[in-house]
């Protein structure tokens, strides 16, 4: 950076905050390392603002709430979440963009444990879709998210709120649009139906999809996918006897898995 200047500068400094921001996602939702993720976001925001990219600002910006989001300190979220809204608005973010960051803000305040607010960020965020402007260019970089990512959202959040029937109609209208290539996410879909029958009451169901996400973890591995089969393990202690749960154990807990879950 410090031996070019003018427009290579601007090219080189931008195409380093794409890096850094794409560094951290691997750091946060695939290695689970929310430290080495924020320093990343940090330089990836030190480089756009060499390339003076404000929507690179407001990704990089709206990626750092997660951090705290996640570890439910709302009011850094809610900040953070401020200030990439600021940068999307020099920017004249598409709707795509806009919706986005609803959904950021959406998944920080249902950790947070405020699932009104969050619904109220997703239905805000549908809106925008509905209304904006669909041939507005978005950054070629921001390819992330789209209106099914949206529902995903949106499942987890009434999945996490109660609303269990309403979940199940929303995550199994993602699972029939996810695109084939998308495993990760796919991983997290099935995660979050297998929650949706232990909160139903349907141990055997939910053990099925959770047998199938860990199909799909088999083929593409994803460190937050397996937090949700976790956490449907923990909702199926009442059953920890019947067959069905053993058997779903007993494919959780083989040697790589256990020393993960171990290492956190």
């Amino acid at each position: 950076m410090g031996e070019t200047a003018g427009r290579c500068r601007t090219t080189l400094a931008a195409a380093l905050a794409e890096s850094y921001l794409l560094a951290g996602r691997i750091d946060f939702f695939d290695l689970q390392k929310p430290q080495a993720a924020g320093n990343a976001f940090v330089r990836g925001l030190q480089a756009a603002g060499e390339a003076d990219d404000a929507l690179l600002g407001a990704a990089i910006l709206a990626h750092t709430a997660f951090i705290p989001g996640w570890a439910g300190q709302r009011e850094d979220a809610e900040e953070r979440m401020s200030a990439a809204r600021a940068y999307a608005r020099r920017g004249n973010a598409p709707a795509l963009m806009l919706a986005w960051l609803d959904a950021v803000e959406a998944e920080c305040m249902t950790r947070c444990d405020d699932t009104r607010t969050a619904l109220r960020l997703i239905s805000h965020a549908e809106n925008v879709l509905a209304e904006g402007d669909a041939d507005q260019p978005c950054p070629v970089w921001m390819d992330w998210f789209t209106p099914v990512r949206l529902a995903a959202f949106k499942g987890n959040t009434q999945l996490i709120a109660g609303h269990t029937a309403q979940a199940r109609q929303t995550l199994l209208g993602v699972l029939d649009n996810l695109p084939a290539d998308d495993g990760k996410q796919r991983t997290v879909i099935l995660g979050d139906l297998a929650a949706v029958e232990a909160a139903a009451g349907k141990p055997e169901e939910a053990c099925r999809w959770a047998n199938e996400a860990l199909d799909q973890l088999s083929v593409t591995w994803y460190a937050a996918g397996m937090d949700r089969i976790r956490d449907v393990r923990k909702r199926l202690h009442a059953w920890r006897n019947e067959w069905w749960v053993r058997d779903l154990d007993d494919r959780m807990y083989g040697w790589g898995t256990t020393v993960s879950a171990l290492q956190r």
